[in-house]
């Protein structure tokens, strides 16, 4: 029996690691790590080892279903029978609520030939810009403090930046649980060179913190003050490069006037950090240094996210730390392609090529590429994640398509989505798993192909875009993302979507990107199938860019990166007597998102079996919680089930929870029933890592 070898990109976080496979008879003998392929070179974590038994038959969505009746379970129908029920009942919603009442929302899980064909779909055919995906809720802080400061999105750094850089500051990212493989190389690097240091900045004493030289534990929240007060001690210590400063940037004055103005003991009562710490990072930066920063969640999921972003920004400006390497502001990504769909426009605000619904010119260039009539794009932004589902719940949006995501366990307010979701006229859902807790409220499901399962494409979070190839044979009839929305978009009568392939859908967008900050008009095909590339990479000649910025020139319109002002802001929910702690949520290294993927996987069951809640020794006595006991966490939207882990990692009167476990675990289990839909007012991402609740015992 012949073997075949396949490669694709890892399916979980945004470091974008290949994985190689040895296929028998559609089956997985080995998994493997290629040395030589970027970014992992022969590494894998636990998560990406274990891939070969996400394939479970019997939890799969095979087939097409329809759910005749709210309440009753779903039925298998032929894909022509699934396609023609939503063509229709998506043309009869337009016809009597028009386009807005229609929406999508997605995931940094789909691929970018499906991302970019979804966008195509909602905003050009359907014309409806209420799109948006659950890159919503982990980086469009990030973006948006990119825009700001530089002019365009995109992280400015890359991995190798790691084996150049001398101090790294790793601020709200836990990257030894949840970015392993890239943690992986910045031990490497200080074993190389032992003089290198590692400033962690995080509520919790994570397993990163633990290889700090200096850990900061800042209160959730804090993260703005800490920074300006690092920038306000190193601007009177004389710590500026004036020459990267005058040449390259604008605003410095009036930035340096607000850090003099600042209270430096406001500052160290907001962040609540001692001051020694401070110091500390203050000293390993006051000499000239490659200043390297990794950060995630921990400061985006916040109602002033933007803020924190630039606060850091500002902080690389100021020492001239950026476009050079080692230096740079990384902003970590949490999904595979949530970068390539940044590059496709499927926020509700974007278009392909990073441009916006908002520009005339850009609408009007995406309908000549797409050879559609002026004036279809809809020139108001579309809404974002939570608005959107507010907008189903109250009856102005009448239809959601759901791909690659389960919004029912992931959404801020979990219980609120579900209600929304329950009240919508028309659920479809596109996944690869069933049942999950989205599922149960769908009225079409869509079985789609997932890794390994199909071609498809992907750009990391250093911007470096990789191939994916099919090397096993899909279940039932189970499609490709792509092929999906194709063939509804193609039922209800739009051209445009003709595509035979993977290659053609990528052949179209590319194209599109010409000209434009993350061109990738020079990936060919041909290129993809031997070699991955960063962008931008103009022609077909083009090596790839490794980092941006490197003569100083930003996509501004002065050429120069701005400061921005930066205030500091208490987070929308605080403790108070009747909701007396704060709750942080986040990630663990054996579960991934939802649990549909490595919930199927027992040796990842086992290292992390069951929900819990970290709590100070303090806090456990001053409430009565035992270790390893059962208890309510309860705030003002919901409760939730959890066992006690007590733990002086975290610091007294903070709790941390992961929000993997959902209902299909147990009914009271989704950690999201606690958290609320508070925003950041310019990225509208939700506070995610910050809410206020209490602890009952389940007696109650």
């Amino acid at each position: 029996m012949s073997q075949t070898v396949g490669k694709a990109v890892c399916p979980y976080c945004g470091v974008g690691c290949v994985v190689g496979a040895e296929v028998q008879e559609n089956r997985i003998l080995r998994l493997f790590a290629p040395k030589t392929d970027a970014p992992n070179f022969g590494m894998l974590c636990p998560k990406g080892a274990y891939l070969k038994k996400v394939f479970v038959p019997e939890r799969r969505l095979a087939w097409p279903m329809i759910r005749r009746r709210r309440g009753e379970p779903p039925e298998p129908v032929s894909w022509t029978e699934a396609i023609g029920t939503i063509a229709e009942r998506l043309h009869r919603i337009r016809r009597e609520h028009g386009s807005e009442g229609i929406a999508f929302y997605g995931s940094g899980q789909l691929d970018t030939e499906a991302a970019y064909l979804f966008t195509k779909f909602m905003k050009g055919a359907v014309r409806s810009n209420h799109m948006d995906t659950n890159s919503r809720l982990c980086m469009s802080s990030a973006v948006a403090a990119y825009v700001k400061a530089f002019g365009a999105d995109g992280p400015p750094p890359c991995y190798e930046d790691i084996e150049h850089a001398e101090v790294f500051l790793i601020i709200g990212a836990n990257m030894a649980s949840n970015h392993p493989v890239l943690f992986q190389r910045i031990r490497k690097r200080r074993l190389r060179a032992p003089n290198v240091r590692i400033i962690v900045v995080d509520p919790r004493r994570t397993e990163t913190a633990r290889f700090a030289d200096v850990h900061i534990p800042v209160a959730p929240g804090g993260d703005a003050a800490l920074l300006l007060l690092i920038s306000k001690r190193l601007a009177a210590a004389g710590r500026v490069d004036l020459r990267f400063v005058q040449r390259h940037t604008e605003g410095y004055s009036g930035y340096l006037n607000y850090l003099e103005s600042l209270d430096e003991k406001e500052l160290l009562r907001a962040c609540e950090v001692n001051p020694a710490r401070v110091e500390e990072a203050v000293e390993l930066l006051l000499e000239p240094a490659r200043l390297l920063s990794f950060y995630c969640q921990g400061i985006n999921q916040s109602t002033s996210g933007v803020e924190k972003n630039l606060a850091l920004i500002n902080l690389h400006l100021m020492l001239g730390e950026i476009g050079k390497p080692g230096a740079g502001p990384f902003s970590l990504t949490g999904q595979p392609n949530a970068m390539g769909g940044r590059e496709v426009g499927y926020l509700s605000h974007q278009l392909p090529g990073y441009r916006y619904v908002w520009d005339p010119s850009h609408r009007e260039e995406m309908e000549a590429l797409w050879g559609i009539p002026r004036g279809s794009i809809a020139p108001q932004p579309g809404l974002s994640a939570v608005p959107m589902f507010r907008a189903l719940a109250e009856g102005r949006i009448r239809a959601l398509w759901v791909a690659a995501t389960n919004p029912a366990v992931s959404f801020p307010d979990a219980n609120a989505a579900q209600e929304a979701l329950r009240r919508a006229e028309l659920v479809i859902v596109q996944d690869c798993y069933y049942p999950t807790e989205t599922a149960e409220f769908a009225d079409v499901l869509l079985p789609a192909a997932q890794w390994g399962e199909k071609t498809g494409t992907m750009t990391d979070s250093e911007r470096r875009v990789v191939r994916s190839q099919q090397f096993l044979q899909p279940p039932g009839e189970a499609k490709p993302d792509w092929w999906i929305v194709a063939q509804v978009a193609r039922a209800m009568g739009f051209s445009g979507f003709e595509h035979r392939s993977a290659e053609e859908v990528w052949d179209e967008f590319r194209t599109i990107t010409r000209g434009r900050p993350c061109d990738m008009s020079g990936m060919t095909n041909e290129r993809l199938a031997v070699e991955s590339l960063q962008w931008p990479c103009p022609h077909p000649r083009h090596r790839g860019t490794a980092r941006l910025y490197t003569r100083g020139r930003f996509p501004t319109p002065t050429g120069r990166a701005r400061f921005h002002l930066v205030h500091v802001r208490l987070p929308a929910e605080v403790p108070d007597p009747e909701y007396p702690l704060t709750l942080t949520t986040g990630r663990i290294p054996a579960q991934w998102h939802t649990r549909t993927r490595t919930g199927n996987v027992p040796e990842l069951n086992a290292q992390a079996p069951y929900p819990f809640v970290q709590v100070h020794p303090e806090t456990a006595q001053l409430f009565g919680m035992r270790e390893r006991e059962w208890v309510y966490l309860v705030s003002r939207r919901g409760r939730t089930l959890v066992r006690v882990e007590i733990t002086d990692a975290v610091p007294p009167g903070v709790l941390f929870s992961p929000f993997h476990w959902g209902e299909t675990f147990h009914p009271e289990t989704n950690l999201n029933r606690l958290t609320h839909t508070a925003l950041d007012p310019i990225s509208e991402q939700p506070e995610l890592k910050h809410c206020a609740v209490r602890v009952e015992p389940i007696s109650t």
